[in-house]
């Protein structure tokens, strides 16, 4: 089974403009990402319509790949990369360009899902919730939440906190329930990302704005495995200086 790690970048952002090219003790974020990426898969590229972001990339010796600016996602910009790579990859791993703390752990993870079981279509990582963390933590609309099966598919993505839990005070919650956080990594058979970026914007995708439930609701199965490895997320410049702070680069 050969894998194509893709890292989509961009250079727009409303909280943070620029972010791939923010320094990091003497590296543009975009390259920690590709140098975490490339510790674990041989074929990489960040995709991306941006000439400064691409630049940075082919200076430290990066492959980059040319995707149009109308890409409403991620996803959407790995297909197309895919295609103007011309690759035969049977799977798609996408790393966001702003992961640059993004655990090999995690990205070896979804890759051994496809090993595991090659009819997988769709695959991504689960984040255990701490029973000691904070409920209004948990309930962060910007940390999706996820339930699965017992085999460990996902039933549904949600900004909202479920389960709900009847008749629990909310702030018990966390201790009452073994709650799961999503962490934006995919996993895509190559076929079905081609197909999945044609389908239209379903209702609930549109009613959270998490584009894995046009996929649901389309019928795919997306698997998940668990991580506990921390997660950082990097939304802002304040975001980026904290992450300095506790990581040693």
């Amino acid at each position: 089974m050969k894998f194509l790690a893709l890292i989509p970048a961009r250079y727009a952002s409303t909280r943070f403009p620029g972010k791939p090219l923010a320094m990091m003790a003497g590296k543009p974020m975009i390259q920690r990402v590709y140098e975490r990426v490339a510790s674990v898969f041989t074929d990489l590229a960040v995709c991306t319509d941006d000439e400064r972001i691409a630049s940075a990339v082919r200076s430290f010796g990066g492959n980059v790949v040319m995707t149009s600016a109308d890409h409403n996602s991620g996803t959407d910009r790995c297909a197309e990369a895919y295609r103007n790579l011309r690759s035969t990859a049977d799977v798609v791993i996408n790393v966001q360009g702003d992961e640059p703390f993004i655990d090999p752990g995690q990205l070896r993870a979804v890759m051994d899902i496809f090993i595991a079981d090659p009819d997988t279509e769709l695959a991504t990582i689960v984040h255990p919730f701490s029973p000691d963390g904070d409920y209004a933590d948990l309930a962060d609309p910007n940390k999706p939440k996820v339930v699965t099966d017992t085999a460990g598919h996902a039933l549904y993505f949600s900004r909202s906190v479920i389960p709900y839990l009847r008749g629990v005070p909310c702030e018990q919650w966390p201790r009452r329930h073994g709650y799961l956080t999503h962490v934006g990594l995919y996993g895509y058979k190559a076929a079905t990302l081609q197909h999945i970026t044609t389908l239209p914007r379903s209702p609930l995708e549109i009613a959270e704005s998490l584009e894995q439930l046009r996929w649901l609701q389309a019928g795919y199965r997306i698997a998940t495995a668990p991580s506990t490895a921390p997660t950082i997320g990097i939304d802002t410049p304040a975001d980026l200086e904290k992450a300095l702070t506790l990581l040693d680069l």
